[in-house]
Formats: C-alpha cells, sequence, structure tokens
C-alpha cells in the first residue's frame, strides 16, 4: 500500500526504511532540507540498552523537588500555565510508583535489547559507517548513594536479559584509562558490554540515502500543518512548501514527528502523553594528544553522557521541561563544560565546542508508543524520549510488520 510517513528524523527514516522492505510503496515528509536535523542532529551518540531505567522511578521525586529554582538542575522543571505540561506532570507522578516502574523498565529492555539487534543486522547488510564503536557504556559514580540505587537497577534489568555488570573504581578505569585522573571522585560503576555507540545523525542520514535508492521518496521543505480526516480515517495531510499548500494523500499514515507528533494528534481527538524534554549537548573537537575517552560513558549523577565520534567528543544531557522553547541556556551549557572539565582536565580541545539543543519526545514513563491509532489508517511511532535511536530499528520493524497485518517478534504492548 502507499503510506505517508511524517517526520525523517531517525525514527521516520528507519520507519521508511523497514515499511519499504516489507514491500510498501513510501513516502516520507519533513520541513527540514535533508533528514536528522532536528532531535537526531546532535543528540547523545548511544545505543543504550544499559539506559532503560526510567525518569520515573520511587528515588527521582526527592531529587526533582531538591533541584526546583536550580538553574543547571540535571533535571528542571519550568512550570508554565500550559494544561499538556501538567498532565504529562501528573501521569509523569503515577509512573513512580514501584510496580510501574519495573513493568516499564521490563518494556524498555525488551524493546531495546531488539532494536539493537535490529540495527546490528541493518549495519552488517548495508556497511553503514557512523563513527560507531562496540566497546560497550560505562556507567560512572560519584555518589555512594546513587551507586547503590544503580546496582539495584542493574539486578532488575539482568532479570529481563540484559547483562550490566556491577564494577569498582579500578575497574572503571581498566575500561576507560581516560579517567585515571579522576580515580579519587569515582566511587563504583556498571558496564554493558554490549552496548554501543555512534553519530546518529549520520546513522539517519546514511540509511535515508540507502532507503532514497531503494525507492523510497523524499519530500523535503514541506511544512506538516494538519491532518484531515474524514469518514472516521485520515484522508489526507495538508503540507506547505515553497509553492503554497498541498493535500498528500496515501492508503496509510505514520506519525513519527517527535515532540510535535501531539501537536498534530490533538486536533483528531487523539490524545497523546508526549512532552519535549529540552536535552543539550555539546560536540569537541580534539587535538591529537587529547586524553578523551573511547569508551562510552554515562554520568548518571549529572544525566551526561561522553560518546568518542572520531575526534570529536559529544557530551549531552539533562532534561528542562520548557515547552517548545529552543533557546541555548548558557548556564545550562556551562555546566556541561564544567562537569567534561571535572572529568577529563586533559582533554585538549582543538577548538570550541559546538552547543546545541533539541526537543526529546517524552511519555510519562519512558516506554514509547507505537501502533495503530483509534483512526484505521493512521499509525504513530512517537515518544522515545532519550532513547530514540536506541529503540528506533526495533520500533520501526515492528510497526511495519503491525502495518503489514504481521504480529511482531517481541512482547511489547502495542497500540491496537
Amino acid at each position: 500500500m502507499r503510506v505517508l510517513v511524517l517526520g525523517a528524523g531517525v525514527v521516520g527514516v528507519t520507519s521508511a526504511w523497514y515499511l519499504a522492505r516489507a514491500g510498501h510503496e513510501v513516502t516520507v515528509v519533513d520541513r527540514q532540507p535533508t533528514a536528522a536535523m532536528e532531535t537526531s542532529f546532535a543528540n547523545g551518540g548511544q545505543i543504550s540498552v544499559s539506559h532503560a531505567e526510567p525518569w520515573a522511578n520511587p528515588h527521582v521525586l526527592p531529587k526533582v523537588l531538591k533541584w526546583l529554582g536550580q538553574e543547571d538542575a540535571p533535571l528542571l522543571f519550568r512550570w508554565r500555565l500550559d494544561a499538556a505540561q501538567w498532565r504529562w506532570a501528573l501521569r509523569f507522578l503515577v509512573q513512580c510508583l514501584p510496580g510501574n516502574t519495573r513493568t516499564n523498565i521490563r518494556h524498555i529492555v525488551t524493546l531495546a535489547l531488539y532494536s539493537r539487534a535490529r540495527l546490528q543486522a541493518l549495519r552488517q547488510e548495508l556497511g553503514l559507517d557512523y563513527d560507531h564503536l562496540e566497546r560497550g557504556i560505562l556507567h560512572i559514580y560519584t555518589d555512594r548513594q546513587e551507586f547503590a540505587g544503580a546496582i539495584e537497577a542493574a539486578r532488575l534489568m539482568s532479570r529481563f536479559g540484559l547483562q550490566r555488570d556491577p564494577v569498582d573504581a579500578d575497574r572503571c578505569i581498566e575500561i576507560e584509562p581516560a579517567l585515571a585522573r579522576v580515580r579519587h571522585l569515582l566511587v563504583g560503576g556498571d558496564y554493558t558490554p554490549s552496548d554501543e555507540s555512534g553519530d546518529a545523525h549520520k546513522f539517519t542520514r546514511g540509511l535515508a540515502e540507502r532507503a532514497a535508492a531503494a525507492g523510497v521518496k523524499f519530500r523535503y521543505g514541506a511544512a506538516i500543518e494538519r491532518l484531515a480526516a474524514a469518514g472516521g480515517q485520515v484522508a489526507g495531510v495538508v503540507v506547505r512548501g515553497e509553492d503554497g499548500g498541498e493535500l498528500l494523500t496515501a492508503d496509510a499514515y505514520v506519525l513519527a514527528l517527535g515532540s510535535y507528533s501531539p501537536l498534530l494528534a490533538r486536533p483528531l481527538g487523539i490524545d497523546l502523553p508526549v512532552y519535549p524534554a529540552k536535552g543539550y549537548s555539546a560536540t569537541v573537537p580534539l587535538s591529537p594528544d587529547s586524553i578523551a575517552p573511547t569508551v562510552s560513558l554515562t554520568d548518571d549523577e549529572r544525566k551526561l553522557v561522553f560518546s568518542r565520534l572520531g575526534q570529536r567528543l559529544r557530551i549531552a544531557g539533562t532534561a528542562e521541561f520548557s515547552g517548545y522553547n529552543l533557546d541555548l541556556n548558557p548556564v545550562r551549557c556551562q555546566a556541561i563544560l564544567r562537569r567534561v572539565h571535572e572529568l577529563f582536565p586533559d582533554l585538549r580541545p582543538a577548538g570550541e565546542p559546538e552547543l546545541w539543543t533539541g526537543l526529546r519526545p517524552v511519555t510519562p514513563s519512558n516506554v514509547p508508543i507505537i501502533g495503530r491509532s483509534r483512526y484505521p489508517n493512521l499509525w504513530l511511532n512517537t515518544g522515545h524520549g532519550t532513547l530514540g535511536w536506541t529503540m528506533a530499528c526495533g520500533s520501526a520493524a515492528a510497526l511495519a510488520d503491525l502495518l503489514s497485518g504481521r504480529r511482531p517478534e517481541l512482547d511489547f504492548p502495542f497500540l491496537s
């Protein structure tokens, strides 16, 4: 059938690829001039199944209260007169219950493990080059209480099939020697050797090129204004480009617009529990004598990740709930760079860092929304939060199965 995919980020492009492989005639629509120019542009660069513990957990509420009013807090709620934000926050509180957290971890780990395997198969099949490294992800801790909580989470994830091994400070340095200068700060860590890292922007652009060569059409520079419905179905998508407005039609539609998905769904009476969480990143060019990590790291205390991308170091993370604002906050940017200097005093950058911010589409549970909406020809693939790239290939493969009338390979709460 003819399928229109709305969004050319990593989730939209992977959806297009797997739908085309399933035999569908696919067109991708995006307002940007090319693929992966928004949230997929400069993210943390991790394929991190080990990051499956959702933000909504019993331990987060005291931290959120402590961080209120701190401009550089790892998790910052900037309260607004926004009903969607308050509804999302109330749902978030419900998901903090221990039983809900356990269920959400199981769903996230299941999808992320499946997705990582699909990514590896896709990379081998297509020979994609995106500065990827298969050296695992090391979570590091400088606070004993945080470390104790991490060991508890690692035990839970191991029950769902993820190997996340607790390690002491000395083992952390064996895994990543660039941490040797800050041995005195470390209290321990945990290591997932099967996780990976790489440049999500390069991956998405490369896959988009392969998809185009395989027959997928891309309509760039087309701003999606609204979904038109008639007779209980989506009748088309109104877009606007250089030549004015246009109605695009298809047999099926896939909404993969990340944080902007709820804005298009709401006029149709679909309430998607997705809210934008603004994340920041700094990409630091490295000089030849830089002492920089090559193993991807996660600093759980500061909610930061570090990924080596060739001769660049990408540092990304934190979350700011401030609506759709995309302004760079200098206080939060400096907090990231300050932490980089603390952990890697011999980094020796080759130039100024490139600062960036993007909106991550977060559900209260951190479990993405995948499947058929209340409109039989409108499909959803959104709400992946900080794990968009980690879960993209698995989400897309499962969506292609569902849309094609097949049962996906994994046990996951798909919409039907």
